[in-house]
């Protein structure tokens, strides 16, 4: 099985970044992630940020950047992620009045402008899923696959969240080994159904219901560069649950490279 590097979006620690950043990327270091993928800074200016990821010995995989930041401000992101050194910028979120199958031939259009600029300065460009890209159809496919289909590989790539691929009824080996060369960033999180009749919770990686050893090995032979953990909700401490994630990985993944 190929290595694949291990990082953490974090959002998932958003509460404990606007708190502290510096020391939160602290304790995300110690426990031995090896790359960040941002949603926000903290006000940190770009130098600042660049040299403390290198002394933490954090890569800076890339960052979530919201459509409104995409439109009027996409020269001062891709400042941002040249200065610390990030190659990915990734789109993370449709709002709810904009997911209709003519808002989606809107967004196919300008994903291939805004992954065209970023191609200019050596940053790939990704959009990642949730559970609504299979809720609409256009012309008889999934909204998610036909941005895929209408957009070139050079101008957008993927990434992927596997457990909104599983809650939406989709197989997760299916879709790894049908995009298994468009996908540089694959977010591992893992879902538990609660008891009929209640929501789907997010929850460490090991206990919901997602086959990971399965999904790791088939993003093993794909082109996946990064497994990212993220969990949306987290019913214990956030920077206690991304710790048992990280364990976990260690546990079933990292200890054959070891």
């Amino acid at each position: 099985m190929r290595r694949i590097g291990i990082g953490l979006q974090l959002y998932t620690l958003r509460e404990d970044t606007a708190a502290d950043f510096e020391g939160t990327l602290r304790k995300v270091a110690e426990m031995g992630y090896e790359g960040v993928e941002f949603a926000g800074y903290g006000n940190i200016e770009a130098e600042a940020m660049r040299d403390l990821l290198h002394e933490l010995k954090l890569t800076p995989i890339g960052s979530h950047i919201g459509l409104e930041r995409l439109e009027s401000n996409i020269d001062e992101e891709i400042s941002y992620l040249k200065t610390i050194g990030a190659k990915y910028a990734v789109c993370p979120w449709i709002p709810s009045e904009l997911r209709d199958a003519e808002a989606w031939q809107n967004h196919i259009i300008a994903f291939e402008r805004y992954g065209k600029r970023f191609s200019e300065e050596g940053i790939t460009f990704a959009y990642h899923n949730h559970e609504f890209e299979f809720e609409v159809m256009i012309d008889g496919q999934f909204a998610f696959d036909a941005l895929y289909e209408r957009t070139s590989p050079a101008f957008l790539q993927i990434e992927m969240d596997i457990g909104w691929i599983q809650y939406s009824g989709i197989d997760p080996i299916a879709y790894i080994n049908k995009y298994s060369t468009r996908l540089p960033l694959l977010h591992v999180k893992d879902f538990r159904s609660k008891e009929a009749g209640q929501p789907i919770d997010t929850v460490e990686l090991g206990r919901g219901s997602l086959p990971l050893n399965e999904i790791i090995k088939a993003a093993s032979e794909s082109s996946v560069q990064w497994l990212i953990v993220e969990q949306d909700k987290c019913a214990n401490p956030p920077i206690q649950s991304v710790e048992e994630s990280y364990v976990w990985l260690k546990s079933n993944y990292l200890k054959q490279f070891l």
